[in-house]
């Protein structure tokens, strides 16, 4: 393992901020795989889950395993590590506009096309090069405003070449699942698989620029663009929710490392037997079709639904009390599906989002991911 540091824009003259790196195998070897934890700082499981990875990647690597370069970023989010108010951690958002860590990624789409427009040959990895070539060289004349974009763009430099990127997170009270590119859901069906889903949630644009779609997205755009020339899906990139923010534990973070290593075997980027894929708990679905469950009242919050059930349309998934009077108003289930995350608060107030449910059926439009 080689570790390097790369230093990002202080927060204050003296406060001095670095992306730890630690890269396994030969570099730029493929295929690339690209490993980052707590883009939302606060989401500690994909942290526990690095851990176990880096301990598991360094003894592989001891035995000569690492085919491909593997890059692991353990923490991805130091100005959210040390954000507190009265106590609590906030990692999810900036403290100093609001903004969320994991949205607003630059859209490089319309420059990279000008670049490689007359470029493009019949040669499909040729094009991915050039392609490659040309993200890197936008990603170089970005600008970031505020330290925030900076680090951004210090984690975007280290993904956008990837052939995989795994940007693991949690939500507040979950079972696992995932979101990707609609075209990579043969790309990540087995780690689908492997991590035991209960939701693989599929969208081409799902709404205000994720990190793990500033990395996949161009290549669908840009095939679409020039489609007399082929350009192969050169970075597949998927978002991992491993559970809830509470669920930390050496156990299910070795099973998650474990699976991980299973898939990276499966794509080439580790040497070993072939694992076995065991049936997967669910089906890719539209995150179109995922739909959230809003509060019908104010009142304290009582689930009568655990993480991972599968409701139908109208069933009650949770009461609502109201303190005062004793009134009880009943939270229903939107559609068929799996009820896979909730809210972590136990009072709410009329119209708050307090549960997702994965649907099959595509019914939203616009912005499909909560703030």
């Amino acid at each position: 393992m080689r570790t390097e540091q790369i230093a990002l824009s202080p927060l204050a003259p003296g406060a001095d901020l670095s992306l730890t790196v630690q890269r396994f195998g030969r570099e730029g070897a493929r295929p690339r795989i690209y490993v980052q934890a707590s883009l939302h700082a606060d989401e500690i499981p994909g942290m526990i889950a690095a851990h176990h990875l880096r301990e598991r990647l360094t003894a592989l690597e001891a035995e000569g395993r690492i085919r491909g370069e593997i890059v692991l970023v353990p923490s991805a989010n130091p100005i959210g590590l040390g954000q507190r108010v009265l106590g609590d951690h906030i990692g999810r958002f900036n403290l100093s506009d609001g903004i969320n860590f994991n949205r607003g990624y630059p859209d490089f789409v319309p420059k990279v096309a000008e670049r490689i427009d007359g470029k493009l040959t019949g040669n499909g990895e040729a094009n991915v090069r050039l392609v490659r070539e040309a993200l890197r060289a936008e990603l170089e004349v970005w600008e970031p405003s505020n330290p925030a974009e900076t680090m951004k763009k210090a984690l975007l430099g280290l993904a956008l070449e990837a052939d995989i990127v795994l940007d693991m997170h949690c939500d507040a009270e979950a079972v696992v699942h995932l979101y990707t590119h609609t075209r990579s859901e043969e790309a990540f069906a087995p780690l689908s698989a492997l991590i035991g889903a209960h939701a693989y949630l599929l969208a081409d644009v799902s709404g205000d620029e994720p990190f793990d779609e500033a990395c996949s997205r161009p290549w669908a755009e840009l095939a679409d663009r020039f489609p007399d020339h082929p350009i192969p899906f050169g970075c597949h990139s998927t978002t991992l929710e491993f559970r809830g923010e509470r669920d930390v534990s050496h156990e299910t973070a070795r099973a998650d490392a474990a699976a991980i290593v299973s898939f990276l075997i499966l794509r080439g980027a580790i040497a070993g037997e072939t694992p076995r894929v065991p049936e997967a708990l669910c089906r890719a679905t539209p995150l179109a079709a995922s739909e959230p469950v809003p509060a019908p009242a104010s009142g304290i919050l009582v689930f009568k639904a655990e993480v991972g059930a599968r409701v139908k349309a109208g069933d009650v998934i949770a009461d609502i009390v109201d303190p005062m009077t004793g009134f009880t108003t009943e939270a229903k289930a939107p559609c068929d599906g799996v009820m896979f995350a909730r809210i972590a608060g136990r009072f709410v107030t009329r119209g708050m989002r307090i549960a997702k449910v994965a649907g099959t059926q595509s019914k939203r439009t616009g912005k499909l991911l909560s703030a």
